[in-house]
């Protein structure tokens, strides 16, 4: 049952094994990723969105957005995955989502227009 969902799985364990591997060497830890991802969000999203710049705000929470699967790869592949790994990395996710709707209600509590063009 699966098809594309288990292409895309497969997909994203080829990209995101070697990653984790490297920062897991790295001594990195799967927290201090779930945490850097979500103050990347946040932050992108608040600066660019606010302004109208939805389109570069996108693309830079998108490269964030991959810290969030990454994580999980990591806890996986160090053979420690745990209940507070999950807890923070579900509450930090729902800390980005806010950061997504205000930075976008912020842009139109504004004017509602692109200043920036």
């Amino acid at each position: 049952m699966g098809g594309v969902t288990d292409v895309g799985r497969g997909l994203a364990r080829r990209v995101f094994t070697p990653v984790a591997a490297l920062l897991l060497k790295l001594k990195v830890s799967p927290d201090a990723v779930t945490v850097i991802g979500t103050l990347g969000t946040s932050t992108a999203a608040l600066y660019f969105y606010p302004r109208g710049d939805f389109l570069v705000g996108t693309l830079v929470i998108g490269i964030f957005v991959f810290s969030d699967s990454l994580d999980g790869t990591m806890a996986l592949l160090a053979g420690r995955p745990s209940t507070w790994g999950a807890f923070l990395d579900s509450t930090l996710d729902r800390v980005a989502d806010a950061a997504i709707f205000c930075g976008i209600a912020l842009w139109f509590a504004g004017d509602g227009t692109n200043d920036t063009m």
